[in-house]
């Protein structure tokens, strides 16, 4: 397993922690952004950070490892390819997430969501109340980053590859917005 300083390392190295006045996907905004896909874009490291989120539940009897689109595709392929499983992935359909082109989770799977970045939780707990709707078992959720530094709980087994606390305001309270800074809105849903 990779330590909290390795995992750092491989961050900075790819530009994934990143500086500024952003409006994050949960509609707060924060003076620092964590963009993981900078880092799927190196195999070696992708490889690497999944290694440790496969491995962390390799005793789970997955069968399926899904996880929302953007963020959560490529960490969904690689960890089910380690695994030895299906990957999919959840897309929004007016504004709801849903799965699509053909994917499926069927009666009594086994499930790991995984995601690239969490804050509140709220694309994560959708994919989880989207597999139990289709009568699937949620083994686990694996992250690349909890910005919660751990306050956010799913109810079921939880890794995270590192866990920081990122401040986050709400738009009223940003003093970025009070300071008059431009805002940046990086994540997959605009």
């Amino acid at each position: 397993m990779l330590t909290k300083e390795e995992v750092i390392d491989i961050f900075k190295k790819t530009n994934v922690l990143q500086e500024g006045h952003f409006k994050l996907t949960s509609g707060r905004h924060s003076g620092q952004y964590l963009q993981c896909a900078q880092v799927l874009q190196y195999p070696e490291h992708t490889t690497q950070l999944c290694t440790d989120i496969a491995e962390y539940f390799k005793n789970e009897s997955v069968d399926v490892v899904i996880g929302p689109a953007m963020g959560g595709i490529v960490i969904a392929f690689e960890v089910a390819r380690q695994m030895g499983v299906r990957s999919i992935f959840t897309e929004r359909v007016d504004g709801k997430m849903a799965l699509r082109r053909g994917f499926s989770v069927k009666p009594g799977e086994k499930v790991l969501v995984v995601e690239d970045v969490v804050t509140t939780g709220g694309s994560v707990q959708e994919v989880i109340d989207l597999v139990r709707e289709n009568e699937g078992e949620v083994m686990g959720v694996g992250l690349m980053v909890d910005r919660s530094n751990g306050k956010v709980q799913f109810g079921v087994p939880q890794f995270a590859l590192l866990s920081m606390e990122v401040q986050s305001f709400e738009p009223e309270e940003c003093p970025f917005c009070k300071q008059g800074l431009p805002i940046v809105k990086p994540g997959s849903r605009k």
